[in-house]
Parts: C-alpha cells; sequence; structure tokens
C-alpha cells in the first residue's frame, strides 16, 4: 500500500534525479570522488599523480595525472551515464582488469559538483578544456597541450545541501582522503604520489621499485620492523606482503590492509584465514595488522558485487583461505622468522647481543605494598578499534600472606627472559619484561588516582613525525596527557616532540610507544570515564619503560625486581593480560618428584 502523501500511479524519474540517485551509490564524501579519480589516472597509465584538496575536499578536489589523457571528441561522452572506455561486451564482465570500468563515475560526480576537465593526448597541438555545473555541460574550449588529465571538482553537493549537512568536519573527512592516497599508493609503488592540502604539502611518495619500500614511505621503518614476510602460492593465486609479529601484536586493528589485483578491499574470508593462521599465537586481547596483496586470475574473481568496489567475490574462496592461512602459519614458524627491515632498532625478545643496555632502576620502589580496601580483584577495561571491551586486569588483591616478607633467593636467567627465583617455599619462573611492566603500571595508577602523576624532562627530546590526522590527535589531547606525565608539543607542522615522560621509567623507544599512544588515543572518544581513558595510556608507558626481554641481568637486579612485583602483590599478570610467573611449591615439587610419603 502506497505510504501517505505518495501517488499510486508509476513514473519514471527525470534524468537529473536518476544522475543524483546513481551519484549517492558512487560519492558518498570527498575520499569518494578523489579514489574514482586516482582510480581513473591509474587506467591511463600515468606515472605521476598529484592530488590538491582544500577544506578538507568540501571547496575543492584537484586530481592531476600525465596519463594519456583524452581525445577532445570524447571529452563530453566520458560524463554520460554507463559511458567507459574499459568494458565493449558484457563478456568483458567476467574478467575486470581495470581499477574502474562501470561508466558511472564522472557522471555521479558531475552531477553533484561543479567540474572543470583540461585534457590532452599525445599527438594533440591544443588541449581541451569543459565545465560542468550540476551534470549540464558547457562549451568544449581550448586550452594549452599538458600531456595527461586534470580534474576540479568544486562545491561538493552545491545542489545537495542535505547530503552536505551530513558530512562530518573538515579534518575527518580530510583523513579518509588521505587513507585512500596512501591505500593507492601502496597498491601501486611505481606510480608517484603527491598530496596537498590547503596549499601544503602533505604526502610525497616517490616511485618506490618494490611493494617493502612504499611500506617503508607510508608506514614509517617502526611498523616495518614488526612485521614478518608473508609468502604463499597456489595454482592462479598469489599472496605476500607483511604481518604482524605475534611478539609486537597490539590491543589496536589497524592497519588491516587487504589489495586484491591492487584493489583495497574487505574480505571476511581473508581475515578469517589471516586469524586461522596465527592461532594461539597472539595473546589475549591482541589483533593482527598487516598489509596483504592477493593476485588472482582474473577469471577466478568478481569484482563488480558492490557499487564502491570495497568487496569482490572469489570463485574458489577455500583456495584462497588455504593459501593465505598457510602462508601466514610458514611465516611465524619458520626458520627465517627475522625483520623485513635490515636495520632495526631494538626489539622485544630479538637482541641477544653481549652488550646489553643500561640497566633500568629498580630501586625506586614503593613504601609498601598497595591493597585495594575491598580487597577484591577488580577488572577495568582497555578498548578495541571496535569499541569493544578489552580485559585490563587490576588484582590489587590481599597482600602476599606471610607474617613477614618472603625470603627471594636468585637463581638465574634463562634464555635472557625469564628469572628464576625461590620465593619464600616456591619455585617461581617469572618474564621478566611482564613482571616489570606490571610493576611499573601499579606505582603508575596509583600515582594518577592521586592526580600527581611527576614528570621526568627527557635530557634531547624525541621527535616523532606523524601523519596529519594523528597529529591532530595528539594535539587535541595534549593537555590530558600532561596529567599522565606525558609532555608532547608540536614540532612543526607534521611532527611532535615527546619531551617528558613518568618517573620511573626506562628508555623508552619514542616512535614505537608514540603507535601504541596513537591506538589509545583513537579510542578516548568512545570511553566517556577518566578512568578507562587512563588506565590504557598507562599500561602502553609501562609497557615501553620496563625491562626488555633478550637483556641479560645480574643477580642483584634480578632479586630487586623480583622483590618490587612481590610488593605489589604477586599479581599474575601484566596489565595487557599476559601471564607473569609459573609458580611451583615445595608440595608441587615434592610430588614431581615422587617424594611425597618419605621421611
Amino acid at each position: 500500500m502506497p505510504s501517505v502523501g505518495c501517488s499510486a500511479a508509476i513514473q519514471v524519474l527525470p534524468g537529473d534525479v536518476v544522475s543524483r540517485i546513481a551519484a549517492g551509490e558512487v560519492i558518498e564524501r570527498p575520499a569518494a570522488v578523489v579514489k574514482e579519480l586516482i582510480e581513473n589516472s591509474l587506467d591511463a597509465g600515468s606515472k605521476t599523480i598529484t592530488v590538491d584538496v582544500k577544506d578538507g575536499g568540501l571547496s575543492l578536489i584537484r586530481v592531476t595525472d600525465d596519463g594519456e589523457g583524452i581525445a577532445r571528441s570524447e571529452l563530453l561522452l566520458a560524463f554520460e551515464r554507463h559511458a567507459t572506455s574499459k568494458l565493449r561486451s558484457d563478456r568483458d564482465l567476467a574478467s575486470v582488469t581495470s581499477m574502474g570500468f562501470r561508466g558511472e563515475a564522472l557522471p555521479s560526480i558531475a552531477s553533484v559538483s561543479k567540474v572543470t576537465v583540461s585534457t590532452a593526448t599525445g599527438p594533440d597541438s591544443i588541449g581541451a578544456q569543459a565545465t560542468l555545473i550540476g551534470g549540464v555541460p558547457g562549451p568544449v574550449r581550448d586550452v594549452a597541450p599538458v600531456r595527461g588529465t586534470r580534474i576540479e571538482v568544486a562545491d561538493l553537493f552545491f545542489n545537495q545541501p542535505a547530503r552536505k549537512k551530513f558530512l562530518k568536519s573538515e579534518a575527518t573527512e580530510f583523513s579518509h582522503i588521505t587513507h585512500v592516497v596512501q591505500q593507492a599508493g601502496l597498491a601501486w609503488p611505481s606510480v608517484h604520489f603527491r598530496m596537498t592540502h590547503n596549499g601544503q604539502e602533505i604526502l610525497n611518495y616517490p616511485a618506490a621499485a618494490e611493494s617493502r619500500d612504499r611500506i617503508l614511505q607510508v608506514y614509517r621503518p617502526v611498523f616495518i620492523d614488526r612485521m614478518m614476510e608473508i609468502k604463499g602460492r597456489v595454482p592462479g593465486c598469489a599472496v605476500y606482503g607483511v604481518a604482524v609479529d605475534p611478539l609486537h601484536a597490539k590491543s589496536g586493528k589497524q592497519p588491516q590492509d587487504l589489495f586484491v589485483n591492487r584493489r583495497p578491499v574487505k574480505s571476511a574470508t581473508v581475515f578469517h584465514a589471516v586469524m586461522e593462521g596465527y592461532g594461539a599465537s597472539l595473546s589475549k586481547g591482541r589483533h593482527p595488522t598487516f598489509v596483504l596483496f592477493l593476485n588472482i586470475d582474473s577469471e577466478r574473481i568478481d569484482v563488480n558485487v558492490h557499487p564502491a568496489k570495497r568487496e569482490v567475490r572469489f570463485a574458489d574462496s577455500e583456495s584462497i583461505h588455504r593459501v593465505v592461512r598457510h602462508a601466514v602459519r610458514h611465516a611465524i614458524a619458520g626458520p627465517e622468522r627475522v625483520s623485513v627491515l635490515e636495520a632495526a632498532p631494538e626489539r622485544e625478545m630479538v637482541s641477544m647481543s653481549d652488550q646489553a643496555p643500561a640497566a633500568p632502576n629498580f630501586s625506586a620502589r614503593p613504601p609498601g605494598p598497595f591493597v585495594d580496601p575491598g580487597g577484591d580483584a577488580v577488572v577495568h577495561s582497555a578498548r578495541s578499534d571496535e569499541g569493544a571491551q578489552l580485559p585490563l586486569i587490576r588484582e590489587d588483591a590481599e597482600p602476599y600472606k606471610q607474617p613477614t616478607a618472603p625470603e627471594i633467593v636468585p637463581l638465574g636467567q634463562l634464555l635472557r627472559r625469564y628469572l628464576v627465583v625461590q620465593v619464600g617455599q616456591e619455585l617461581h619462573v617469572i618474564d621478566q619484561h611482564t613482571a616489570h611492566e606490571r610493576v611499573l603500571y601499579q606505582r603508575l595508577l596509583r600515582q594518577w588516582e592521586r592526580r600527581a602523576v611527576a614528570s621526568q624532562p627527557l635530557l634531547i627530546p624525541e621527535p616523532v613525525e606523524l601523519s596529519p590526522a594523528h597529529f591532530a590527535l595528539v594535539d587535541r589531547y595534549r593537555e590530558d596527557l600532561a596529567q599522565l606525565g606525558l609532555s608532547i608539543d608540536p614540532f612543526g607542522t607534521s611532527t611532535v616532540a615527546i619531551r617528558a615522560v613518568p618517573v620511573g621509567l626506562g628508555k623508552i623507544d619514542a616512535a614505537a610507544f608514540t603507535q601504541d599512544l596513537l591506538d589509545d588515543l583513537a579510542q578516548w572518544g568512545r570511553l566517556p570515564s577518566l578512568e578507562g581513558r587512563a588506565q590504557p595510556v598507562l599500561a602502553s608507558l609501562a609497557c615501553h619503560g620496563a625491562v626488555r626481554a633478550g637483556r641479560a641481568m645480574g643477580l642483584p637486579e634480578i632479586a630487586q625486581l623480583v622483590h618490587d612485583w612481590v610488593q605489589e602483590g604477586l599479581i599474575t599478570t601484566c596489565p595487557h593480560g599476559r601471564r607473569t610467573a609459573f609458580r611451583l611449591s615445595a608440595d608441587e615439587l615434592d610430588k614431581l618428584f615422587g617424594r611425597v610419603g618419605w621421611a
């Protein structure tokens, strides 16, 4: 039955209304315009693509390329619906090899904006330029012949105020555009990408010889240093790229970039295969991050299942799942687990050099154990990128039940990451990193609860280069971070300088810590409580300030660390939920060695 106020008569919609409906399927926001124009430039064989944006793309988007250009006679035809140079018949749909092919992007963009296109092909002695306002074309004019195409999209959604009203802030829309350009750069390392915003250069990715080099340009060495190389192949399909080493997996889920035949997509099949490949290697609350490329025979995939081409359908999803799963599993289990980057900073559980770093100071311990007045274990919450709650464990349990402090007898260190210690009548095998992480976290948490986190200025401030979106995020929460003992100041237009950290932490890798901090800050908007915001940051500080696995420790230093851990109540997990110790009582040892019942 028709809705109240609607005519029951069926009629064909006017052409301009049809165009705007079609635009809604393809053009959701400024980033969608950038994506469609970049794909056209790539299909034109461009070697250099420049994206210029003003006001987050709302005022102007200009994409310039050096591709083959558009013939003058076909310039206005390119803005007709279903006009395309990439398909000739329905048979071509079975094996699409171009990035864009629908013939809807340009007319959809033109129908909701003011478009000016200038182009010239190789043989042209005179270039051509045309302007379309709301999809209505003007005359083709002569311009200087510069090979390639320049498309300017101004006043996006000027004739659709309702849609324009629902766009996000300038910073948010620009962050989406940045992501689009980054993904295009990852998929096409041989193409030089450049982007400016309001006249300021934001991204510049010179042409790279290999995918690894482009990943370095986009995500920086600190990201690559934590990655394993992924390689796998079956007939008709190859997978390659990088995925995080399980030891360095974080609670955040970004990035998880997947490209199928250079097309950025989301695929539940591939994601499930990646998770299956890791199996039990990931600690609780940790997620895989990766940049993966799948090359598949074009006849074996359907890229026409989503208007914006965000999804693909595999003809044989089981074989795709199998090759990805085996490639990840092999990278984790294989003997070649080395960094993709040749020169890498010190990493947890890898540095086995004879010369150990300077020992952290374990003597700055609190006067006594901190006991929750309620005496019960309390589970607070960290975050995931989906907004789900992850367990951030705080076991402010009863003090260790001994009339006096237990005797601590350090016995040695195993594999430079586990401490073997007698604590009272028990044998403990302790993870030196997670135990120290728990000690630091408890101290920081108590200081924060008193709103008295003491800072210690760094001798030399540590600069960290960020993306525009991340720079804005850190700048937004600078005052809140200061309450957590962190002094972070802008240092130029896209760099911040870490000037102070909480007292008592060891040496912190500023770049690595900042990556974890960004994951924490990204969730602050979803966490209303101050405690919920502070705890993940304090946990990250404790993790990065704790003694690393792989560093030799002497017996006095072992004794001090274990003493501090005992003072905190022998808590059996670090703030992120990883185990700190394995304990065997005297009775359990007697049973193991068959001494029960002996005199």
